[in-house]
């Protein structure tokens, strides 16, 4: 079971896919992740030109730093989804796979268009933070 807690906002727009804020008790761990990138095992950007399919290889580069801290996506409290794009459909593409990959757990999330990200046709990246009660 998870130690974090969604909290719905009813006065608020129901436009967004996401809750607006989460908490987590205060005998949680917390475990801050760093940005999911797009990353083969051998270092080469995987999906090249491939919006949707890097930020599938970000959720399962995301899934596996997760695991090694002893988590999972149930237990991520925010996440930022950073897009190297200024078209608003670049990011789109890349929300709607972070938005199945985590389906009911709608953690609060920001979506941004960037100008460029740290490695060679790298579109997306992922950063989240997460909470356990071990």
């Amino acid at each position: 079971m998870t130690a974090v807690t969604l909290i719905r906002a009813s006065a608020l727009s129901d436009a967004a896919q996401y809750a607006y804020a989460a908490t987590a008790p205060k005998e949680a761990r917390l475990i801050f992740l760093a940005g999911a990138c797009p990353l083969n095992d051998d270092g080469s950007t995987a999906a090249v030109g491939d919006y949707s399919g890097q930020a599938a290889k970000c959720i399962e580069t995301l899934k596996g730093a997760l695991a090694a801290a002893g988590a999972d996506l149930n237990d991520v409290i925010s996440t930022r989804v950073l897009v190297a794009s200024n078209r608003q459909r670049d990011l789109v593409t890349a929300w709607d796979v972070v938005r199945d990959a985590f389906a009911a757990h709608d953690v609060p999330s920001t979506l941004l268009g960037v100008t460029v990200l740290g490695y060679d046709d790298q579109l997306v990246e992922i950063e989240a933070v997460a909470a356990v009660v071990d």
